[in-house]
């Protein structure tokens, strides 16, 4: 019970992930572009994540200072970034603007639920990158794993459905390729100095991730006038959603709970997505795509529930 707050903040985190999408279809319904939906979102996430560092800094100093002393709160006043570190952490933080915008555009030619499925697909690419960059050859448990996530993409896709619709070509393959993005960012982020304050590289990743996307697509909406509309509201909700919520709340419980149980937590993005798709979206999900989001869910905690039973049993039989 003691760690149950660490494990609602990192499912929290996680289910924040799966009501992108939604937000996302909503905004292009409303007729904005993939730039401004992006740009607009990155914007608030950036402001967000700035001011909590801020914060974070603020309350360093004041238990630094002696003022607030019985706040658990605050801890040591942060390590001041080199320019060489805050530039490795804007360059760690392009990897997530290219997964949106590969994701988000792929929202323009499938479901949102497809989308999702297809971006979950990083789960064995990274494998595959891993296994191919070490020269491993996979063992059974992540064969069996990759064997669960192929089998449930098709399920969840609809592809063995004969009533489904016609998959847009363009959209598989931007969905996969949001996949290969996600799977970059995840191999390269951690190593992007690790040492630093959670709330400064989340600023500083935020940041970098900005910086690109203005060269991509210019911010003509901060002028233009359309900042002030329906796009400030959907801006706001994929900012906080996406770019502040998850991090703080993962940097919060991942040091508590650990990487493997955090991962298995992480999969709630996906029946989140799905759930919303088909509520709020009312896109069709028949029952046997929802068994082939479960078999893609099993396919992602399996390897975790398989780490975390070999170190209890390690643990044991060390104590024997």
């Amino acid at each position: 019970m003691k760690d149950m707050k660490y494990l609602i903040s990192v499912l929290v985190g996680a289910m924040s992930y799966g009501i992108l999408s939604t937000i996302v279809v909503l905004a292009y319904g409303e007729g904005y572009k993939l730039g401004e939906v992006v740009g607009t979102q990155l914007l608030t996430g950036c402001i967000l994540a700035w001011l909590l560092a801020l914060y974070t800094k603020f309350r360093a100093s004041r238990k630094q200072s002696g003022r607030d002393r019985n706040s658990a709160a605050a801890g040591p006043l942060p390590a001041r970034l080199t320019w060489k570190q805050r530039l490795l952490l804007m360059l760690a933080g392009a990897p997530t603007v290219v997964t949106g915008l590969l994701y988000y555009q792929s929202l323009r030619y499938i479901p949102a639920s497809l989308a999702i499925i297809l971006l979950f697909q990083f789960t064995w690419i990274s494998v595959l990158i891993q296994a191919v960059s070490k020269r491993q050859r996979p063992d059974k448990v992540t064969l069996l794993t990759l064997l669960l996530l192929f089998g449930g993409t098709l399920l969840a896709a609809g592809i063995l459905n004969q009533e489904s619709a016609e998959f847009n070509m363009t959209g598989l393959v931007l969905g996969l390729l949001s996949a290969v993005s996600y799977s970059m960012f995840i191999i390269f982020s951690g190593k992007a100095v690790p040492s630093a304050h959670p709330a400064f590289r989340s600023a500083w990743m935020v940041t970098g991730g900005l910086v690109l996307l203005c060269i991509l697509f210019p911010p003509y909406f901060l002028f233009n006038g359309l900042l002030w509309g329906q796009l400030l509201l959907y801006g706001f909700l994929l900012g906080f959603f996406g770019a502040f919520i998850p991090p703080v709340l993962f940097a919060i419980g991942v040091p508590h709970i650990g990487g493997a149980m955090a991962g298995i937590l992480g999969a709630a993005e996906l029946p989140v997505a799905v759930l919303l798709s088909s509520i709020v979206l009312h896109e069709q999900v028949s029952g046997l795509q929802w068994t082939g989001v479960v078999l893609v869910l099993l396919g992602v905690v399996l390897p975790e529930l398989y780490k975390l039973r070999w170190r209890s049993g390690s643990s044991v039989a060390a104590h024997q």
